[in-house]
C-alpha cells in the first residue's frame, strides 16, 4: 500500500497564516516546496521540514514536481499569483479574500473553466465541524424558522496595512453565513470607522437583508480587548450558537422559546444542548480536500464562484460605507460592459471585455474568452473554448471554432473559414483531435480564404482573398492563392513593401524593416536608417473594414 498517494503542493508566503498551510501540507506529505520574500524565513522553514525553498515565485512555477500552489501572500497579490499559477498549469488554492476586485475574481473563474484547472478559495469555515454540523441541523429544520444571524469576529491583534478589517475578518462569516442559508442576500448595508490608519477601516458592521425575510449582522474589528469569535443563529424552535474560542463546548444548542400570554410574548428559557463535534483540526480538512480535489479534478466545495460570491457582497459593503451607511441592492444581472443585439446569443459562462459588440444573429458558446473592443458581425459564431484578444474585427459570416487563438488587432475578413480538424467524418467524433491554430497579433485574414487548422499565421501578416494556407506563415508575408503562396511582404500598416538590398521603408508610414535570414524584421524607431523611396503598392484586396 502507498504510504501517501496526494500530489505534491507547493505554498507562496510563510508568514503568520502561511507558516500554518505549510505545517499541515507537511503532515499530509505533500509539501515539496516553500516561498517566500524572507530569505532567513525560507532557509530555516526549508531546511527543517527537507523541501525544496526559494524567494522567487518563478521557480514555483517552473517547477515540474508541483501539481498545485497554495496562495498565502498579501491579498493583494492573490489575482496575479493565482492567475500565472493557473496559466503556467497548475491547480491553485488561495486565501480568503480570492481577489480585492470582483472583476478579477470573475477573471480567474473564468480562466479556472477555459484551463480546466483547480481553483479553490481559502473559506475554512466551510471545513469547521461546527458549521459542518449547524447545517445538517438547519437543513433538518431543528431550529424552526431562522429569524436572525449575529456574527462577530474580534480581536486585538496585528493590525494590517494592505486591506481593511471587512475584506480581512468579514469573508469568513460573509462565505458560512451563506453557505448556511443556502441564499444570497438581496440589500447590504455597512458602516465602518477608520481609528488607525486612514482610510482602512478597523472596525465595521455589516447587515444582509435576505429575499426569506432573514436578516444577518456582521460585527468585525483589531480593537477589541479581547478575542472574540462567535455565530449566533436564532430560529422559532431553538437557538444556535458557535462559539469558536471554546475548547470543548464549540456549539451549543438553546430550546428557549417565546410564548405569548394575553397577547403579550413571554420569554420562557430551556437548559442548553451541547452537540458533540469531531476533533479534526479545520484546517487539516480544508488541505487534504484541496488535495483530494487535484487527484481526482473535482469541484472544491469552496469554488472560485463561492469566493466570487463573497467579493460581491463585500465590494457592496465598501459601497455602502462610502455612501454613510446607504443600501446597495444585489443585483444579480448587472449590466453588460459589452454590447449584444437583441437577435445575438450570449451564452453564461462567457468572458466579454468592455466595449466589444456582438451583432445581428451571432452566436457566442460558454467557457468563450473575448477582448475589449472587439466587433463582431452578422451571423458570426465562436465556439466554447476560444480565446480572442483586443480590437479584432469580425466581418459577416465567420465561424471562429475550438482550437482557434486569435491575438489582438486581428482581421478577419467576411465569409473566411478556420477548420478544427484535418480529416472530419460526419459518422467519426474526433473532438479530441482539434488542432491548435494561432492568429498572431494584426494578422489580416481576406474575404472567402480558409486557414486549415494546426497552422500559425505570423504577426501582421496579410492573407489573400480567397487565399487556402495549409502551413504556417512567417511575420509580415503577403499570401495569395490555393494553396497560398508567399509572393512578397506587407508593412504593420497593410501596405506591400518591396525588399531592396535587403531594406525597406514603408512610403505610407514610414517604418523600416530589415530582411534577415529569409524574415522580415521591423527596425526599432530610435535606429531606423534614412527612407528609401518605395512604390506605392497595395496589399492583395482583403475584404471590407
Amino acid at each position: 500500500m502507498i504510504k501517501n498517494a496526494f500530489p505534491k503542493v507547493g505554498v507562496v508566503g510563510c508568514g503568520y497564516w502561511g507558516q500554518n498551510l505549510v505545517r499541515n501540507f507537511a503532515e499530509l506529505g505533500s509539501l515539496a516546496a516553500i516561498c517566500d520574500v524572507d530569505e532567513s524565513r525560507v532557509m530555516e522553514m526549508s531546511g527543517k521540514l527537507s523541501v525544496k525553498g526559494t524567494t522567487r515565485f518563478q521557480d514555483m512555477l517552473d517547477d515540474s514536481e508541483l501539481q498545485g500552489l497554495v496562495i498565502a501572500a498579501p491579498a493583494a497579490q492573490h489575482f496575479q499569483l493565482a492567475k500565472s499559477t493557473m496559466l503556467a498549469g497548475k491547480d491553485v488554492f488561495v486565501e480568503k479574500p480570492l481577489a480585492l476586485r470582483v472583476e478579477e475574481g470573475e477573471e480567474l473563474v473564468a480562466i479556472a473553466r477555459r484551463h480546466s484547472r483547480i481553483l479553490m478559495v481559502g473559506h475554512l469555515l466551510h471545513y469547521h465541524p461546527a458549521i459542518v454540523e449547524l447545517r445538517r441541523i438547519l437543513l433538518n429544520g431543528e431550529l424552526g424558522k431562522v429569524e436572525y444571524i449575529s456574527s462577530s469576529r474580534l480581536n486585538f491583534g496585528k493590525v494590517r496595512t494592505e486591506e481593511d478589517i471587512l475584506w480581512s475578518f468579514a469573508p469568513h462569516d460573509i462565505s458560512a453565513i451563506l453557505h448556511l442559508l443556502n441564499e444570497k442576500p438581496t440589500r447590504v448595508t455597512a458602516q465602518g470607522s477608520s481609528n488607525l490608519n486612514h482610510p482602512l477601516s478597523d472596525v465595521t458592521l455589516t447587515n444582509l437583508t435576505f429575499g426569506s425575510g432573514v436578516k444577518a449582522h456582521i460585527f468585525v474589528s483589531w480593537l477589541h480587548p479581547f478575542k472574540e469569535q462567535r455565530l449566533v443563529i436564532v430560529g422559532d424552535q431553538k437557538m444556535a450558537v458557535f462559539d469558536d474560542t471554546q475548547a470543548d463546548e464549540k456549539l451549543v444548542l438553546y430550546p428557549h422559546r417565546i410564548n405569548w400570554i394575553n397577547r403579550v410574548p413571554v420569554a420562557k428559557k430551556a437548559d442548553r444542548e451541547i452537540v458533540n463535534l469531531s476533533k479534526d483540526e479545520p484546517l487539516k480538512v480544508e488541505c487534504t480536500h484541496f488535495l483530494e480535489c487535484i487527484k481526482e479534478q473535482k469541484r472544491p466545495r469552496t469554488d472560485g464562484e463561492n469566493g466570487v460570491e463573497v467579493l460581491k457582497i463585500l465590494h457592496a459593503a465598501g459601497q455602502s460605507m462610502n455612501a454613510h451607511g446607504q443600501p446597495v441592492l444585489m443585483d444579480e444581472k448587472r449590466k453588460p460592459l459589452h454590447f449584444a443585439h437583441a437577435t445575438a446569443i450570449v451564452d453564461e459562462g462567457c468572458e466579454i471585455g468592455e466595449g466589444t459588440k456582438i451583432w445581428h444573429f451571432s452566436h457566442v458558446m460558454s467557457d468563450t474568452q473575448i477582448g475589449n473592443h472587439c466587433n463582431f458581425g452578422q451571423n458570426v459564431f465562436i465556439a466554447s473554448g476560444t480565446r480572442i484578444g483586443d480590437n479584432v474585427k469580425v466581418q459577416n459570416n465567420v465561424s471562429i471554432y475550438t482550437g482557434v487563438e486569435i491575438e489582438d488587432d486581428v482581421f478577419c475578413g467576411p465569409s473566411m473559414v478556420f477548420t478544427n480538424v484535418m480529416t472530419p467524418r460526419s459518422h467519426v467524433n474526433r473532438k479530441s483531435e482539434y488542432l491548435r491554430t494561432l492568429i498572431k497579433r494584426g494578422a489580416s485574414m481576406g474575404a472567402n480564404s480558409t486557414i486549415v487548422c494546426g497552422v500559425t499565421i505570423g504577426r501582421y501578416a496579410f492573407i489573400g482573398a480567397g487565399a487556402v494556407v495549409t502551413r504556417d506563415v512567417p511575420d509580415y508575408a503577403l499570401m495569395v492563392g490555393v494553396p497560398a503562396r508567399q509572393i512578397g511582404w506587407v508593412c504593420q500598416c497593410g501596405i506591400r513593401l518591396e525588399v531592396s538590398s535587403e531594406l525597406a521603408t514603408c512610403e505610407s508610414c514610414g517604418s523600416s524593416y530589415i530582411l534577415n535570414d529569409g524574415m522580415l524584421l521591423a527596425v526599432p524607431t530610435t535606429t531606423r536608417p534614412p527612407q528609401i523611396a518605395i512604390p506605392r503598392v497595395m496589399a492583395a484586396t482583403a475584404g471590407s473594414d
